[in-house]
């Protein structure tokens, strides 16, 4: 068996070629991810604020307690309750 010299291992052409499609993957991911970034839209904090605003000058809607009642009622009515 011979011994080799710690200086005369190398990775060789299979190290380079794992390195090298390791990096091209990496660079493939980055470029997808950035462009599913930008496809996300984030409000603005003004028009956030302003949204909010318009839900509270609306007229109050109908509690929600009162139509899950009404719905459990109807669901006992028709034989529905406890499923």
């Amino acid at each position: 068996m011979t011994v080799l010299a710690a200086g005369e291992v190398s990775p060789g052409l299979l190290g380079f070629v794992v390195v090298a499609l390791l990096g091209f993957a990496l660079y493939w991911l980055i470029k997808s991810m950035n462009k599913q970034m930008s496809k996300i839209e984030v409000p603005r904090e003004d028009e956030q604020a302003a949204g909010e605003a318009s839900k509270t000058s609306k007229a109050p809607e109908a509690p929600k307690a009162e139509t899950a009642g009404a719905k459990a009622g109807a669901d006992k009515a028709d034989g529905k309750a406890g499923s």
